[in-house]
């Protein structure tokens, strides 16, 4: 077979992915001895369409898949959607623009499944059309049975262990998704906001000034908290004073806690504006007063202002409170507000019964957990621990939601016992099944826990999803599990570290006492540039669609922009960036197609000491084939550390400047006219060169570097080892020992100068860089050296299109110097 002229990305690229698909190119072998790299893939959350950005970190992860495949080891690459819970629910709401009220929670359910189910789809076609070498007979849903029965099982063994707790307690609240959240599901946003000076009324007659940005919580003020060594407070710790407008009478009390530099150093105290009321709430042993209602509106405790949000309270109450001269000053200021990660909205503390995993208990295991981790960057590390070190809550599991996992429990109305589901009854709806037996006092009236588990409850098992530990058989770990578990590899963005990646470590530590993963590869963002505004799944905005950029410059260009930022790091989209690596696609078909003419199979080429035309070979093929041993020692290194951005930027810098610039133009002339010992020693570097230069570039432009493998490959040899025969499952490239030649190197560089010199030479004056020049003479006083050039004239001539190459001769009248470098002076004679 030989190459097309053209290489047409639009054609071979779907192809390939059909042959791939069809021959298991990438498929995990649960039967073999090799050794196992298992991947614990991030299942992207089912909120909207995949943007550009998403590429990015996929990218990252599929060139690790296939270079340790090619590595010779049998890799695990599953794929999951993360398509129950909140995100996909909002999708939903929006999509149909009615909310689950409007049309009834089993209804509402059904929509959630089928139009998940479709999106599911899209993003597939998109990772299948990006080349991403994901084994899809492993897909998984988070609201598959599976993951159901694994969720569940989860629950009731931490529940077992009293691991699970269910209280009615101050609870961060959502008032847009009407539904408790964790406090990794919290933004701080920055907002500009005013602090109003108020008059409390002391039991003296005279007035107390206490800043606030919150005047819409003065109907649940319940106490005024002062630091104890504030002296200007001293006398009236343990005295009343009465709130404006509310008229409740409150106490001052001292805390430490109290900051005395902010504001008038007296701080009210409501229930609840922000943790510290909370935590003074819980200390102090306080009443409780709600203002704010689960929509975001004030309650009966707020009179006349009951009934209105959050926002047009607290401009009516300062409105009020100035008209009756209690706003004593207004002062502009800029404030750290928590919102809700997946609408942006300011979340309000409210008491409400919910589900807890205990995590502060164990704070110190978990740090002790992340430090066992090899975290690539490994600065990432210290995101985990500060995370863990600032945690300030149990984990709050349930949602007041409709699509998710339910808790697999019931409660008994005669007595109020929970009543768990059994491991063989999962999954369950209790809301559909009742329990197997009575309650222990008799009763067999249950009533279903209506909430749902949150997202990350479920996807902190996808090490257990993906290998089906519990899938096939609640009593019985799965073979699978057992050689997949733990993970190799758990590649995710920074931006989670304190949800998929805690969460995932405190599950796998709370039920197997083990890591999850080895290793935990840490990716940035993809980010919309100047004039592109933000992009997400849900919100759209950025760049165009990755498809449109997949069907104009190729999958492998878009692969190209996304492996040249360092893991770790965030890279603006840039479509400049992706028409270079289309460049470099047609460069690698245009010098694969130049070389095919000279060679038969460069698969099968291996050069060794005292092989056939060894000592054939010119100090210009010593140099290369060097370089590239040094190249592959680099390369290789850089991807065990997940540095790919250094490794796709060492290939393409060997490619284009050692390779395609200067060795094959030194080589052309021994190809074309040189002598039939000549020509295999050329034949013999250039198909080695090239062979390997493929390989390499496999992992990241898995495309074109199949189109060129195949278009090589005799046809006879194509099905040889089983349906179909793929560059992709070659083995990765070795350095060859023998070939690595320092002396060698040292000479190459003096022919890349003298090249690049005549090439400046004619730059310079206007000519053309095919037109030959006269004479080129060459001087040293390294007689060795000398000598070496002497047997490097032929590819001299051919780079340099010297008619004569002259070395260590008297010098030409006329001659013009062109190189003076610490071992050659290079001189023309045009």
């Amino acid at each position: 077979m030989s190459l097309p002229r053209y290489y047409h990305p639009n054609e071979m690229e779907p192809q390939l992915l059909d042959l791939w698909e069809k021959s298991g190119v990438y498929h995990f072998d649960p039967s073999t001895s090799k050794p196992v790299f298992s991947i614990d893939t991030p299942p992207p959350t089912v909120s909207g369409n995949l943007h550009l950005g998403h590429t990015y970190s996929y990218t990252h992860t599929d060139v690790f898949a296939r270079f340790h495949r090619m590595r010779g080891l049998n890799v695990f690459y599953p794929m999951g959607y993360d398509d129950n819970g909140l995100p996909t629910e909002r999708l939903v709401e929006k999509l149909l623009g009615v909310t689950a009220l409007e049309i009834g929670r089993q209804a509402f359910i059904d929509q959630c499944l089928e139009i998940s189910q479709d999106i599911e789809k899209d993003y597939q076609d998109l990772w299948q059309r990006l080349g991403l070498s994901i084994d899809w007979r492993y897909t998984y849903r988070t609201i598959d049975e599976c993951s159901r029965r694994t969720s569940q099982q989860s629950f009731l063994e931490l529940y077992k262990q009293g691991l699970i707790y269910r209280q009615e307690a101050p609870t961060i609240w959502c008032p847009e998704c009407q539904t408790a959240i964790a406090q990794a599901d919290v933004n701080d946003w920055e907002r500009e906001t005013e602090f109003v000076t108020l008059a409390f009324l002391l039991d003296n007659g005279h007035n107390l000034e206490i800043a606030t940005t919150r005047p819409e919580l003065l109907p649940a003020c319940v106490a005024v908290f002062v630091h104890p060594t504030d002296q200007r407070y001293a006398d009236l710790i343990g005295r009343q004073v009465s709130v404006p407008l509310f008229n409740q009478s409150v106490t001052i009390r001292q805390d430490s806690e109290v900051d005395p530099e902010k504001g008038t150093g007296a701080v009210m105290c409501c229930t609840f504006g922000d943790t510290i009321d909370k935590h003074w709430w819980y200390t102090h042993n306080l009443e409780y007063i709600q203002a704010i209602d689960r929509s975001g509106r004030l309650t009966d405790a707020a009179g006349e202002f009951k009934g209105l949000l959050g926002n047009e309270a607290r401009e009516a109450i300062k409105a009020r409170l100035e008209r009756e001269g209690l706003l004593l000053s207004r002062q502009r200021t800029s404030q750290i507000v928590p919102v809700h990660e997946r609408c942006d909205t300011p979340v309000e503390f409210l008491m409400s019964k919910q589900w807890f995993i205990r995590l502060l208990d164990f704070k110190g295991e978990f740090i002790k957990a992340g430090e066992k981790i090899e975290w690539h960057p490994e600065h990432m590390k210290s995101r985990y621990q500060n995370w863990v070190e600032n945690l300030a809550w149990d984990w709050c599991i349930s949602r007041q939601r409709y699509f998710g996992i339910p808790f697999p429990l019931w409660y008994c109305q005669a007595c109020g016992e929970v009543i768990l589901a059994t491991s063989d009854q999962l999954p369950v709806d209790p809301g559909e099944t009742k329990p197997e037996q009575a309650c222990q006092c008799g009763s067999t009236d249950f009533l279903p826990d209506e909430d749902i588990l949150e997202t990350w409850a479920t996807s902190s098992l996808t090490p257990q999803i993906a290998g089906r530990w519990i899938c096939d058989d609640p009593h019985q770990q799965n073979k699978l599990y057992d050689q997949v578990f733990p993970f190799s590899l758990r590649s995710q963005a920074h931006e989670i570290i304190r949800t998929w990646a805690f969460y995932t470590i405190a599950k796998s530590h709370f039920h197997f006492q083990k890591l999850p993963w080895r290793e935990v590869a840490i990716s940035g963002w993809g980010i919309a540039g100047q004039g592109m505004g933000k992009i997400s799944k849900s919100k759209g905005g950025g760049p165009r669609p990755p498809q449109e950029m997949i069907e104009q410059y190729s999958a492998d260009a878009v692969r190209y922009w996304a492996v040249s930022t360092s893991l770790g790091k965030d890279a603006v989209i840039s479509e400049d960036k992706i028409q270079i690596g289309a460049k470099l696609v047609t460069k690698l078909w245009n010098v694969a197609r130049f070389s095919e003419r000279f060679l038969d199979n460069p698969w099968q080429v291996e050069i060794a000491k005292g092989s056939e035309y060894f000592e054939q070979l010119t100090p210009a093929d010593r140099w290369i084939l060097s370089k590239l041993q040094k190249l592959i020692q680099r390369v290789t290194s850089s991807l065990e550390d997940y540095e790919y951005a250094a490794a796709k930027s060492e290939i393409e810098n060997f490619f284009w400047n050692d390779f395609a610039d200067n060795y094959l133009e030194m080589c052309k002339q021994r190809l074309y006219t040189g002598t039939s010992v000549q020509k295999e020693a050329a034949r013999l570097t250039l198909s080695y060169s090239l062979k390997n230069i493929i390989l390499l570039f496999a992992p990241f432009l898995p495309f074109i570097t199949e189109s060129i493998y195949q278009g090589f490959l005799p046809d006879e040899e194509k099905y040889e080892d089983g349906p179909y025969r793929s560059l992709h499952r070659v083995g990765w490239p070795e350095v060859n020992p023998q070939l690595d030649d320092s002396q060698a190197e040292l000479v190459g560089i003096e022919l890349v100068e003298i090249a690049t010199a005549v090439r400046r030479y004619k730059s310079e004056n206007s000519i053309s860089l095919g037109t030959a020049v006269r004479h080129l003479q060459l001087r040293t006083d390294d007689l060795a050296f000398a000598s070496q050039l002497e047997n490097a004239r032929e590819d001299l001539m051919s780079i340099t299109r010297a008619e004569i190459i002259e070395v260590n001769g008297n010098l030409a009248e006329g001659s013009y110097r062109i190189l003076e470098s610490a071992r050659t002076h290079a001189y023309l004679l045009p």
